[in-house]
């Protein structure tokens, strides 16, 4: 016989009801939801999915785009200005 254990989590109240709103459309509960989550943590010995900000970046790829977004403001690593023609040739050969 299987002994149970329980977990217990504070979450905001909204992220709360938000996720219970998308779960119950799906036909499931909070409960089988985390089950399923963690069962999947250990099939993929991590998270199984990728992590993204609410921008749908990942943390790296975030601040990366911020990191060129400064330099170019401070003209560092930006090419210099092309043709419509040229853009494409370039982009065609990255």
């Amino acid at each position: 016989m299987d002994l149970m254990s329980q977990i217990q989590i504070r979450i905001d109240e909204e992220t709360k009801k938000s996720a219970k709103k998308v779960l119950e459309g799906m036909g499931i509960d909070m409960s089988t939801a985390v089950k399923v989550y963690l069962k999947q943590i250990i099939i993929h010995q991590g998270i199984p999915f990728k992590l993204v900000t609410e921008n749908g970046l990942t943390p790296e790829e975030e601040k990366s785009i911020l990191r060129a977004s400064k330099e170019a403001a401070t003209g560092k690593n930006v090419t210099k200005s092309m043709k419509a023609k040229e853009a494409l040739d370039y982009l065609k050969r990255l």
